[in-house]
């Protein structure tokens, strides 16, 4: 017989009736289509993507076989730069790469999905662009918000010092270098999209040169701006439907309402799990933000 600490510990590698009723769908997703199936998604504001994820990733893709996948992703975006390692290691892990946005997956999210094969949307999904966001003392602010007040106060003063004075006091609540590391940033957004279109969208170099531009430039107006489907089909990025498989469609949709129901109904802010249920969770405990890991599912 078990003791009471064993049974303990079988009960937790069970994981939550969110966890087992999610890992069902997402092993039924994976046996469809033959591909592997991660599930990359978080709650604003306390899940972003941030650099320790790729840990998330390692975690998900221990002791799995298979040059397919399906990523399946939910996010509001985050670190470029942790976008940028996430793909630098799913791209060495695997040849063909399906980016699946159930609903949306915005900035620093949008960058990953340009470094699929292809994208798959549903009229619901949603892309956002790229352009990179400062912290600043007055809050948020998008890399080209700096840019244009920088060049605009240059300009202003070179026509008329004396307007020196009122741009000065102005500019002086920015730390100090931050014109040019955001000229530096909006060129590294664009230059990463242009490369991976170029390199895993197949597309030609005119056109990942044109969305890329297209996903940095300040045309959107609000860097949550949401780009659906059509928009992002027009622009020429390889797109899948959704619906046009409807089986798929639904397996994806059952995975992704278990994902939100977990991160709505518990501690959960952000995961990176595979269909066998392995891969790393961040809890949001009070006060305490935590990583996890999460045992597989036999």
């Amino acid at each position: 017989m078990p003791s009471r600490q064993e049974i303990d510990q079988e009960i937790a590698a069970l994981g939550s009736p969110f966890d087992i009723v999610r890992r069902k769908y997402a092993k039924q997703l994976q046996e469809h289509t033959g591909r592997n199936v991660f599930i990359y998604a978080m709650k604003p504001p306390h899940g972003a993507i941030w650099n320790d994820d790729v840990q998330g990733f390692m975690a998900a893709q221990h002791q799995l076989s298979g040059a397919d996948l399906d990523l399946i992703i939910h996010s509001t975006g985050g670190s470029s730069e942790a976008a940028e390692q996430i793909v630098s290691y799913l791209r060495q892990k695997y040849d063909h790469i399906r980016v699946i946005v159930p609903l949306y997956a915005m900035s620093a999210a949008t960058m990953i999905a340009c470094a699929a094969d292809e994208i798959v949307m549903g009229r619901q999904s949603a892309l956002g662009p790229v352009d990179p966001q400062f912290l600043t003392p007055s809050g948020p602010m998008p890399a080209h918000a700096i840019v244009d007040e920088f060049e605009r106060a240059l300009d202003q003063i070179r026509n008329d010092p004396k307007t020196a004075a009122f741009w000065v006091p102005k500019l002086s609540v920015l730390q100090h270098g931050y014109f040019s590391v955001a000229k530096t940033v909006i060129e590294r957004a664009e230059s990463l999209c242009r490369e991976w279109l170029n390199s895993y969208m197949k597309l030609a170099p005119e056109k990942a040169t044109d969305i890329a531009q297209w996903l940095a430039s300040k045309e959107h107006g609000s860097h949550g701006k949401p780009i659906a489907v059509a928009d992002a089909e027009a622009r020429g990025l390889k797109i899948s439907r959704l619906e046009h498989d409807q089986v798929l469609q639904d397996m994806v949709l059952s995975v992704f309402h278990c994902t939100m129901l977990t991160l709505e109904r518990t501690p959960c802010a952000k995961f990176v799990e595979n269909h066998l249920g392995k891969g790393f969770f961040q809890m949001q405990l009070p006060g305490i933000p935590q990583i996890q890991a999460q045992p597989p599912t036999k």
